[in-house]
């Protein structure tokens, strides 16, 4: 009898605590999507205000070169003052699984600095800096809600989840790169069926309450823009493998770059170092604007007119943009690169069938599906990720080609990369 009543207490508890994990997560899905929403908005008046507004009101010579260097300066000084932050979505992930939490202590140097060089313009994506501020609070959650504290690490993984689904417009995205992130180690230690439900849940919550506050009040980031149809023909995949070459090469560009800009970075101390940054960032977005800010409108003004720019023009962005990514990750003034790889990568597979078929706009749009397709793939070795993150912006009829073009660049370009420089070793790990 007692060992009944023990085994009925504990089914109860079990149950119990599913509920409390199924209805906190589709709170703390929305919760995220309002905290997204947020963030986004206030990015977008602060960049119209100091990129389109204030130019207009004042006439300063070089005024983009000498904002994005006064910019570096002070985000240099705010690192100095307050920590380096935001940290980078591997870091996050690592330090889930490493430490097994995640320092929320001071929540508003988190939100300002993954604000700050996204409004300096800096060549970066919102999604690290905003993955770090909802993990954050999903720990304050556990360590303050006793109901929550025995699955704070779920609702971490989840809220990764979720930012990311929210901000590219992909729940399946989400969901796909923190399952291929921990596919070595396990860490939402639950069945498969309550797993995908939860982030199913909340990331229908985050996703609703984002659509609904950026219907009421409009969206702070404009989506990635959708690519025209088009029905590929035996050229397109004759050009395939060339394609995904090109991918990998501009991968190997990155991983070189990521190098260089690190070990430079690292012999120059703080300030100057974001300084240098801002200054770097300056003198480019001032000879091509294009270069500037994370790419989904850049990308949007392509689609509708890439026959504005000659081939090489459009190779030569492609390449710009990555090394100039890397500047502003590796020197301060950091976010996420998910963006403006997907802008690279779409910049160079036009070049590339711009100049094998001319101006033919069906066999750009299959060029710039595989070429970024193999650069991500290359870069997140994630090819399922990859796949339904770029399966939204790209024809339906194309998703076998982005998978296998993923899929190549995961494995041509290999686990590791050396540095350029020395003997210093840097390691891709698939970080987000």
């Amino acid at each position: 009898m007692k060992n009944g009543k023990k085994e009925r207490k504990t089914m109860n508890k079990s149950v119990r605590n599913n509920l409390y994990l199924i209805l906190f997560c589709g709170i703390m899905g929305a919760v995220a999507g309002g905290v997204i929403w947020t963030f986004l908005k206030v990015m977008s008046l602060g960049i119209t205000f100091l990129w389109e507004w204030l130019p207009k009101q004042v006439s300063i010579p070089y005024y983009t070169v000498l904002m994005c260097t006064a910019g570096g300066a002070l985000i240099g000084c705010f690192r100095w003052k307050f920590g380096d932050y935001p940290e980078e979505l591997d870091t996050v992930m690592g330090k889930i699984k490493a430490e097994k939490t995640y320092d929320y202590s001071n929540m508003v140097v988190l939100l300002l600095s993954a604000l700050f060089p996204l409004l300096l313009g800096s060549s970066i994506g919102p999604e690290a800096g905003l993955t770090g501020v909802i993990v954050g609070l999903c720990y304050w959650v556990g360590d303050n809600l006793s109901f929550a504290r025995q699955n704070a690490r779920e609702y971490s993984q989840v809220g990764a989840a979720v930012t990311l689904g929210v901000l590219f417009r992909s729940p399946l995205f989400g969901v796909f790169a923190v399952e291929e992130e921990n596919r070595d180690k396990e860490i939402l230690k639950l069945p498969g069926t309550m797993k995908l439900f939860l982030y199913g849940l909340a990331a229908a919550a985050g996703t609703g309450f984002y659509m609904l506050l950026s219907e009421l009040f409009g969206a702070g980031l404009s989506a990635m823009p959708s690519f025209p149809e088009m029905e590929p023909d035996a050229f397109d995949y004759l050009m395939v493998i060339l394609y995904i070459l090109l991918g990998c090469i501009l991968a190997k560009f990155y991983f070189i770059t990521h190098g260089a800009a690190k070990w430079a970075a690292g012999k120059i101390p703080a300030v100057a170092k974001e300084t240098v940054g801002g200054l770097c960032l300056g003198v480019m977005g001032m000879t091509a604007p294009i270069l500037m800010f994370s790419g989904e409108e850049a990308m949007g003004e392509l689609i509708a007119d890439y026959n504005m720019y000659l081939p090489l023009t459009l190779a030569a962005i492609a390449f710009l943009k990555v090394l100039l990514t890397n500047i502003c990750i590796q020197t301060g003034l950091k976010g996420g690169h998910f963006f403006p790889v997907i802008f690279a990568g779409v910049c160079l597979g036009y070049a590339a069938a711009m100049i094998v078929f001319g101006n033919g706009a069906g066999h750009g749009v299959f060029a710039a599906a595989t070429v970024t397709a193999a650069l991500l793939g290359a870069i997140m070795k994630k090819p399922l990720a990859v796949t339904v993150l770029l399966f939204l912006c790209f024809p339906v009829r194309l998703f076998l080609w982005i998978f296998l073009a993923a899929a190549a660049g995961s494995f041509l370009a290999g686990n590791k990369e050396k540095s350029p420089v020395g003997k210093n070793k840097f390691k891709e790990s698939g970080g987000i």
